[in-house]
């Protein structure tokens, strides 16, 4: 009860989807491909009251949008936002949305998978090769029309925006995915503010290390980390001197001095805390030594 005054519908002329209030100026966030390309988008509240709204800000690799009413009633109620970092598998996840139009719908169920990876959508003009991270799974029943509702924990606090299902066929089949709210309080603020979020680059493509690619380097074979296959000519890795082999690239072991043992790791700490034009710090393992190089982050092309 405390949630579904944040949480309204959107129709579009293309279609309808859902959102939520972000703060008491009228912005309401939701996903870009529930608003892609439309010219007229109507709010409507749980307790009926509707409103015009426009477009302030898009982001098609995070799949995030916020828009602002013409006109801001009163009583508006911002969602509460809690944080998604400390979440654990199996902590209840209530979806609120309006599935197939139907509004103030509320499914229960559990987070079933943390840090998940999904390919942006290219049809709304995302480049291919970046991946959606640091995504929440979730087996509480998301279908059409959830898309930009509120995924909240126990307490009513938003933990993420439900964005995707995974299914062979329309509708839900227990995989629904959300992004993280840490990703939507970094992104929303700089939608409202500039209309773009300049997502953190470095650069590269690389693999997880496994003891096999650890022992072809000459290194201890439960050496964990990400082994940089390939580093974006002029990119900032590139400027910063990484290289990039199948066969002896850099193995990057930590940045700021936190651990990545993964290629996922290393995408979700830059997706968290990375900030384009900013410093890291990476550690890295080079003909077996350790060394810490430095790296201006770039912004991700396209953004």
């Amino acid at each position: 009860e405390a949630v579904s005054p944040s949480v309204v519908y959107i129709q579009t002329q293309g279609g309808t989807g859902s959102g939520f209030v972000w703060d008491l100026e009228g912005h309401i966030v939701t996903n870009n491909h529930v608003v892609a390309g439309a010219t007229q988008i109507v709010i409507v509240f749980s307790d009926g009251r509707f409103g015009n709204a426009s477009i302030v800000g898009t982001d098609v690799d995070s799949d995030l949008a916020v828009l602002k009413l013409e006109t801001i009633p009163t009583q508006l109620v911002p969602v509460s936002v809690g944080d998604s970092t400390q979440l654990k598998v199996g902590e209840i996840a209530i979806a609120i949305g309006s599935p197939f139009g139907q509004t103030g719908t509320m499914t229960v169920g559990f987070i079933s998978a943390l840090g998940r990876l999904q390919p942006v959508d290219t049809s709304n003009g995302a480049a291919a090769s970046f991946n959606m991270s640091d995504l929440i799974q979730t087996d509480a029943a998301i279908n059409p029309g959830n898309s930009g509702g509120v995924l909240v924990d126990e307490n009513g606090l938003l933990i993420g925006v439900t964005s995707s299902i995974i299914s062979p066929v329309r509708g839900s089949t227990g995989i629904g995915l959300a992004i993280p709210s840490v990703a939507v309080s970094r992104i929303a603020p700089s939608l409202i503010a500039t209309g773009s979020y300049a997502h953190p680059y470095l650069g590269v493509s690389g693999g997880t290390l496994t003891p096999e690619r650890a022992s072809a380097l000459g290194l201890p074979a439960d050496t964990q980390g990400t082994l940089l296959m390939e580093v974006v000519a002029n990119g900032p890795a590139a400027q910063a001197g990484l290289r990039g082999s199948e066969t002896n690239g850099d193995v990057i072991v930590a940045i700021n001095g936190t651990a990545v043992n993964s290629m996922d790791e290393l995408i979700t700490y830059l997706a968290r805390y990375g900030v384009a034009g900013e410093n890291v710090t990476l550690t890295i393992l080079r003909d077996g030594q350790q060394q810490e190089i430095a790296v201006q982050l770039g912004a991700r092309p396209g953004a």
